[in-house]
């Protein structure tokens, strides 16, 4: 694929599926903001990339997510798509979830998503961009004991079908991918060891009907091809890439 002239925002890029997404994107030509809290992981990844453009913000503050708008412009002067990548996860039931946690996780997974959107949608308008979105298995099927986690993803989702339907006469499209378990650093940012870490990916490998978990790279193969005009009648699609996961009963 080949994005030379194209300006692309990518949030949670300082690792995993961000992180792949933008090597891609670069390597595709594009012009790629790179967003993420981990100032100092984002230098040494993307530094050698001329046509890259690296941006330490907190997507959950406003101010930093005008910043991240407004930065953008600054250097590319357009922007053609906004890949939502960045996201958390927490453990937590009906019963012993936070009011606190349950904000944290919407504000971060789908506040964010919204208010970005917003941001960018003038420029996103005049140049026909599009949006793709990183939402999870969990957004289709439920799982227990991630409640705010799942509400979050579910509603990246429905946020993806409307918008959709809303900016289609506009030209621009969106679309979101739900990824099943993916080598990353999401569940180890949440708190889980090395150790039950492995345990989970190794788990993993019985609940997912092809046998193995994900990597970072298909899924940024993914996010972009709806990202290309390849994918160019193609929107308001939540698109599982999950090695079957969501196929498959609770277990």
């Amino acid at each position: 694929m080949e994005f030379s002239n194209k300006t692309f925002i990518i949030t949670g890029a300082s690792s995993g599926i961000g992180k792949a997404t933008a090597l891609q994107a670069l390597h595709c030509n594009a012009n790629v903001s790179v967003v993420s809290r981990r100032e100092k992981e984002l230098r040494e990844i993307f530094s050698p990339f001329q046509n890259s453009e690296i941006i330490s913000a907190d997507i959950t503050s406003e101010s930093n997510r005008k910043f991240i708008i407004e930065k953008t412009l600054h250097r590319f002067g357009e922007i053609d798509v906004l890949v939502n990548a960045a996201g958390i996860i927490g453990m937590g039931s009906v019963e012993n979830t936070s009011l606190d946690d349950w904000d944290r996780m919407l504000d971060t997974n789908l506040r964010s998503i919204f208010r970005l959107t917003q941001l960018a949608l003038p420029s996103l308008i005049e140049r026909k961009g599009n949006i793709v979105s990183v939402s999870s298995v969990t957004g289709i099927r439920a799982f227990p004991n991630v409640l705010a986690y799942c509400i979050s993803k579910a509603g990246v989702d429905q946020f993806t079908r409307c918008v959709a339907l809303e900016l289609a006469p506009k030209g621009v499209r969106v679309n979101a991918i739900n990824p099943g378990v993916v080598v990353t650093n999401l569940h180890k940012s949440s708190g889980m060891n090395d150790e039950k870490y492995q345990q989970f990916l190794e788990h993993s490998k019985s609940t997912h009907p092809l046998g193995r978990v994900g990597t970072p790279e298909e899924i940024a193969e993914l996010i972009l091809f709806l990202a290309s005009e390849n994918a160019g009648w193609i929107t308001g699609e939540t698109i599982a890439i999950d090695g079957g996961r969501a196929q498959t009963c609770a277990r």
